[in-house]
């Protein structure tokens, strides 16, 4: 019947206008989406490149204060290895005075200067100092370390300045700069080492203040990740804090990302030219990408806005192209109700008003033939289930209660009533009150409860399995077409055999379409034997049996169902038989509406 192979629509009860509006605002909001992040990436792509190149520029710019710091130093070592010591007498006493006037120039990057020996006497120095006693400056790091390398200018680590005596109580952090010159004793020349004490305060104002946005800082390592200025030195020190500075001292020159203790940051390295050491810029990756709350907000205000204006022309163009339709359909309407006489009111364009005439002519055409074509089919429909309820064998029904005498007899009153009950529910099930269509539960119930009594009667030579997914069971399915199937596999299908019988019955859902299977490992049959089960040729059935054939139930399916519904056989011999039921997956509630309506 057309009216249980009608499909829902996608959006259930929902108008032609109300689906393509949302079809419409969908791809609205997707466009929107679309365009909002592709402007939001664009822009924090823009602000990331923006961020790092200012970053790069101000680490640039403190590099060159850096390198001017220590090249003033360096010129001032210059000036007193080839302006004062070289080829000089150092009892001469003017070279102390050149030495204080140099120190004099320099004394904001230069804490004290000092002329060493090889052998660790201390020449000369400005201002006037004097070794610690029992220091022996031969065995400073610094001291051996300059000996073994003489041909360059050495920076050491910053560390608080112990070597000479001081009237003052407070510990001076200083850098050391180191170099070996040649000092002339009459006319031999032997080696010394100069040394500058920097004043570390006054590299530390080039560095300290200097931020890279609002989480950003640098800071200043030598060529072995050692720390020279860190705006965090002292949580460092006490472990309060971390650094990457091992890590990054392998760095070249250029920006890197990196993630340090769970956070993504992004590093910028440079390196200090004459000295070994680099200078690090550490910036939070969130700080140079577009993260300002304004920013988000207009792009979500542009991405909204676009949607907006979108909406408004889907709403547009929508009710322009369904109020025809939404015209065509309330005629249909009444058609649907009955009026096979409503005038048909087509508008618009020329499809639309060639389908409404073609309504009309159909609801003619339906006028003409629906009394002859509805008398007809339910004639039909009665006189086949009619020859469907007599052709029910009375043997099954003796045999059942030869069992249950025996089962009494024997004292089995439990295994009675179980048997009792079956054959109740079996009939109860069979008749269902004239109903020729019931749900797919009751069905398996029925099938079930005739298994049941089956397996008592053949002292389980057989096994049986029912399975059906959840949302089959109360579809619709036509009385009695698994029992005669699974009748057929009892006593054809394992007629010969001698036990370990298997029958599996399942129902389950594809899309618009009901499945319902029966399968056995049985004897099989040909191709021959099973295009036999669907000819005319009468079929009598098994004396045993109900009576009811498979041609029966293919022919009561296609009747009420359509043609495109009904059995499929898959059988090989000795290999078992697959039987296979195909039904529209229709609400049973649906059909019971519908027999209330045709009964009103």
């Amino acid at each position: 019947m057309k009216t249980f192979r009608q499909r829902q629509l996608p959006f259930g009860n929902g108008g032609i206008r109300s689906i393509m509006f949302l079809y419409f605002t969908i791809t609205a909001a997707a466009a929107s989406i679309f365009i909002g992040l592709s402007l939001y990436t664009r822009m924090s792509g823009q602000v990331s490149e923006t961020v790092m190149e200012e970053n790069q520029i101000l680490i640039d710019q403190v590099n060159r204060s850096v390198e001017n710091y220590l090249k003033t130093v360096m010129k001032l070592s210059d000036s007193l290895y080839y302006s004062i010591i070289k080829n000089a007498d150092l009892s001469d006493p003017s070279v102390g005075e050149r030495f204080n006037l140099l120190y004099e120039n320099n004394m904001d990057q230069t804490d004290s200067i000092a002329l060493f020996s090889a052998d660790g006497e201390l020449l000369e120095s400005v201002p006037a100092l004097r070794v610690r006693n029992n220091l022996d400056v031969t065995r400073e790091a610094w001291f051996s370390y300059t000996l073994d390398r003489t041909e360059n200018q050495h920076f050491f680590l910053p560390q608080v300045q112990q070597i000479f005596e001081s009237s003052s109580d407070q510990y001076r952090w200083v850098i050391p700069m180191t170099r070996v010159v040649e000092i002339t004793k009459g006319t031999d020349t032997v080696q010394g080492i100069l040394l500058i004490h920097l004043n570390y305060t006054g590299l530390k104002l080039l560095l300290d203040g200097v931020t890279l946005g609002n989480e950003g800082y640098i800071y200043l390592i030598d060529g072995n990740g050692e720390i020279i200025y860190h705006p965090r030195a002292q949580l460092i020190d006490s472990g309060l804090e971390h650094e990457n500075n091992r890590a990054v001292s392998e760095y070249r020159d250029g920006i890197y990302q990196e993630t340090f203790h769970g956070e993504e940051r992004v590093i910028t390295v440079k390196s200090v030219g004459y000295t070994g050491w680099k200078l690090i810029g550490v910036a939070p990756r969130q700080t140079v990408s577009l993260n300002s709350l304004k920013t988000q907000l207009l792009v979500v205000f542009v991405a909204a806005f676009i949607l907006f204006l979108m909406s408004l022309v889907n709403s547009y163009i929508s009710s322009r192209i369904t109020t025809p339709i939404r015209k065509l359909e309330l005629s249909v309407n009444e058609i649907e109700k009955g009026n096979l006489n409503a005038k048909v009111d087509a508008e618009g364009s020329y499809e639309i008003r060639h389908l409404g005439q073609s309504v009309q002519n159909m609801a003619k055409q339906i006028q003409v033939l629906m009394a002859d074509i509805v008398s007809e089919h339910e004639k039909k429909r009665k006189q086949e289930f009619d020859t469907l309820q007599s052709q029910i064998n009375p043997h099954f029904l003796y045999n059942t209660l030869d069992i249950i005498v025996w089962m009494i007899e024997n004292e089995k009153p439990d295994q009675a009533v179980k048997a009792v009950t079956a054959l109740a529910r079996f009939f109860r099930i069979s008749l269902s009150r004239g109903k020729s269509i019931i749900t797919v539960k009751d069905e398996l119930e029925h099938v079930r409860n005739y298994l049941m009594i089956q397996h008592m009667r053949f002292k389980n030579r057989f096994s049986y399995t029912i399975e059906a997914e959840d949302e089959v069971l109360e579809l619709a399915s036509l009385k009695l077409m698994l029992q005669p199937l699974v009748e057929n596999a009892i006593y054809h299908g394992m007629e010969f055999m001698d036990g370990d019988g298997e029958i599996f019955i399942s129902a389950w859902k594809e899309g618009e379409d009901l499945y319902l299977k029966v399968s056995d490992n049985g004897l099989g049959m040909t191709e021959e034997q099973v295009a036999r089960l669907f000819s005319d040729t009468p079929h009598t059935g098994s004396s045993r049996g109900s009576g009811i054939g498979v041609k029966n139930v293919n022919e009561r399916i296609r009747l009420y169902f359509g043609s495109e519904y009904g059995l499929s056989i898959e059988s090989e011999p000795d290999e078992g038989t697959v039987v296979t039921i195909h039904l529209p997956a229709v609400a049973y509630s649906e059909i019971r509406q519908k027999e209330e309506h045709d009964k009103t």
